[in-house]
């Protein structure tokens, strides 16, 4: 349980006791998505009573970004500046790491932010999407820990000398439940596909821009391969 509470404690503010040695879950970060049905099962409680779509999906929109206390949300901001600013390697990673938030990492926020709502109210239903979407975007922070290159140190960094190249395919495992949800067996194959690339053009993306991947970049994917398997959920 050490490992799990450690996960919990990393991605979410849910009051749980003693503080665990974070190397717990270093060790163990395959296990990204328990986190995700942690949290949207946490957020479909709220969500099961209500029943005006538009106000179920903004409870959601608001209940993922609470209960993760605006960690990975601040990724995508700061990944937002990095990707919208001009210039080389040096000035991207610059705007990528600074402590002030420009118009690009508002634009980024908003539009997935958007993306994120609209997909919700247009998915047939918002309980089985928002556990899809939050588990296939605690996969992609897994993946990405374990094979983005980092290119400075901090906590991606930590995280990723202790990854081995087959934990995402133990964090695909974590992610099979999915299969009985309510939902077609082709919007949960839509769902692998995009929780897969997603990381992938994120990590190619980054390696280019900056010259690997940190946090920021890692939060930003779980943002954002929330936001795109939910809108696919909702297309499919």
């Amino acid at each position: 349980m050490k490992p799990i509470l450690s996960l919990l404690q990393f991605t979410t503010i849910i009051p749980l006791g003693k503080q665990q040695d974070f190397d717990h879950f270093a060790r163990h970060s395959w296990l990204f998505p328990l986190s995700g049905y942690v949290i949207a099962f946490l957020i479909a409680i709220p969500v099961f009573f209500i029943t005006d779509r538009t106000l179920a999906a903004a409870v959601a929109v608001a209940g993922v970004i609470f209960l993760s206390g605006a960690h990975h949300f601040d990724g995508l901001l700061d990944f937002g500046d990095g990707l919208m600013a001009q210039g080389d390697k040096e000035k991207r990673t610059r705007a990528l790491t600074d402590r002030y938030v420009g118009a690009g990492g508002v634009a980024a926020g908003l539009i997935v932010t958007l993306l994120l709502f609209a997909g919700l109210i247009n998915a047939p239903s918002v309980i089985p999407s928002l556990i899809i979407g939050e588990v296939c975007a605690k996969f992609s922070m897994a993946f990405l820990t374990a094979y983005g290159t980092p290119f400075k140190n901090g906590m991606h960094s930590y995280l990723h000398q202790f990854a081995k190249p087959y934990f995402p395919f133990l964090s695909l495992l974590l992610c099979i439940p999915l299969v009985f949800l309510p939902v077609s067996r082709y919007q949960l194959a839509i769902s692998a596909i995009i929780m897969i690339l997603c990381p992938l053009v994120l990590n190619v993306t980054s390696e280019k821009l900056f010259g690997g991947i940190n946090g920021d970049v890692v939060g930003a994917a779980n943002e954002i391969t929330r936001a795109l398997v939910i809108v696919a959920l909702a297309l499919a």
